[in-house]
């Protein structure tokens, strides 16, 4: 693997050179990048169909949009992010100017995630490109052919000592990782989240890590029904359940549970959730159609539960009587099957959410402002909506990230910079003048000075 040591050499030596700072070189990158993927639409559409079935509409609306959205917003928010930032100066270093200089960090390793293959391995390129740093972008290696496009996009588009594509699977990724860089960025599971971490603390890399977990929806008293069944089955169900931020679980109040479930099973019944249609994706492999289909408890199954393993096709399913010692409510589901849980009490419901690891996402339904905000300050999690779900991520002003097992660090317009940017404080004083209180002699009537001026 010597081949990834001299990359990582490459792109070191590059990085030195400062060839990478300028701005107008950043965002020249920037709208290359943007018109390579403009040109590759059709083969990247035609490369995902192949890995997921995915439909021409999803792959725009769910991958490329988003990609689009956010290297717009860092093009027009450059100069603003990378601006010196002055600050004030406190009285004891008077007189002097203060003030803070954005910088990258430096060569930069991306690991993207096989479930939104283009937007989660090459939106963190976008942040890393505005801050000034080299990217070598490791994709996964589950859905092939969406590698495969990458790498043929990136390679014939920059200079690998800027931004190189590494393809293949754990013998690759783990001599990346046994490489020296200044920024690790992962999306993925916690298991290799924790991997990553240990692999970043040997270097002391700063890391981000995207993560996941069991995402619940509140389904409250004041709920209207139809509304938020719509849109609790569009984000479940999108991409199949694979979708990092989903819905995991529904936590539905006793008193509205049936005219929910009512509502739920109306709309689900209402799309044609097929691979023809559009509406539907594989899952990923036969590893994962397994896994899924083991969380599938058919005494408590409500509706769905129908499997075909050569096409890797899972019913929407809608499990009900559900408790959180289930099989289903002991790991990320990550796929469509959506347990309900049924509570009359909503204090006994959020303490045993926060008995668990700290979800990515929390959906709140509910017409309850006191509710909402009991919510909202009870439990610790990453990103959330009211009344909608996943939606969050399309604001690139809203930071996207997790919060201890759900992720470290967050991305998206400028956070996704400073997750990328070191910023170096500066105390610029002239040589003209100098007050001699700090100097030698330690006399008691400079103590006394010094005390008065620092309280």
């Amino acid at each position: 693997m010597d081949y990834i040591a001299k990359i990582v050499e490459d792109q070191r030596r590059y990085f030195l050179s400062d060839a990478t700072k300028p701005i107008a070189f950043r965002i020249e990158q920037l709208k290359i990048l943007r018109s390579a993927l403009k040109e590759s639409e059709s083969e990247m559409i035609a490369a995902i169909a192949l890995d997921f079935k995915k439909s021409p509409f999803d792959t725009y609306t769910n991958e490329l949009a988003l990609l689009y959205s956010d290297i717009d917003e860092a093009i027009s928010k450059m100069k603003r992010w990378t601006k010196v930032k002055k600050v004030r100066t406190n009285l004891v270093n008077f007189p002097a100017k203060s003030y803070i200089i954005p910088e990258p960090l430096g060569v930069s390793l991306v690991i993207g995630a096989w479930n939104y293959p283009y937007q989660l391995s090459l939106a963190p390129i976008i942040p890393a490109i505005a801050a000034g740093c080299t990217v070598i972008l490791k994709p996964s290696e589950l859905p092939s052919n969406t590698s495969r496009i990458m790498a043929k996009i990136i390679s014939a588009h920059f200079d690998p000592c800027y931004i190189a594509v590494v393809e293949g699977g754990i013998r690759e990724t783990t001599n990346l990782l046994e490489q020296n860089f200044d920024k690790i960025f992962f999306t993925g599971s916690v298991p290799v989240g924790r991997i990553v971490y240990q692999a970043a603390a040997k270097n002391l890399t700063p890391v981000t890590l995207e993560l996941g977990g069991k995402s619940p929806a509140f389904i409250t008293e004041s709920a209207r029904m139809k509304m938020p069944a719509k849109r609790l089955v569009w984000s479940k169900f999108l991409n199949s359940g694979q979708t990092c931020i989903a819905p995991d679980y529904v936590l539905v109040h006793s008193s509205v549970k049936q005219q929910f479930l009512d509502a739920l099973i109306a709309e689900i019944k209402s799309i044609d959730f097929s691979f023809e249609q559009g509406t539907y994706v594989q899952i990923i492999n036969e590893r994962n159609f397994e896994r899924l289909e083991g969380l599938i408890d058919h005494n408590k199954v409500y509706y769905g539960g129908k499997v075909d393993k050569q096409s890797r096709f899972i019913e929407p399913t809608v499990m009900t009587n559900v408790n959180f010692s289930d099989k289903v409510m002991l790991e990320e589901i990550f796929g469509p099957i959506l347990p309900v849980i049924e509570y009359s009490d909503l204090a006994d419901v959020i303490s045993k959410v926060k008995q668990g690891p700290r979800p990515l996402s929390c959906y709140i339904y509910t017409e309850d402002k006191h509710i909402k905000e009991r919510i909202l300050k009870s439990i610790s999690f990453g990103g959330g909506a009211v009344n909608d779900g996943v939606m969050h991520i399309t604001n690139p002003r809203l930071p996207f990230g997790g919060v201890r097992e759900s992720g470290m660090g967050s991305y998206h317009g400028d956070a996704g910079f400073r997750a990328f940017t070191h910023y170096k404080s500066i105390l610029d004083k002239p040589t003209w003048i100098e007050f001699n209180l700090k100097y030698y002699p330690h006399t008691p009537l400079r103590l006394k000075l010094i005390k008065k001026l620092l309280g």
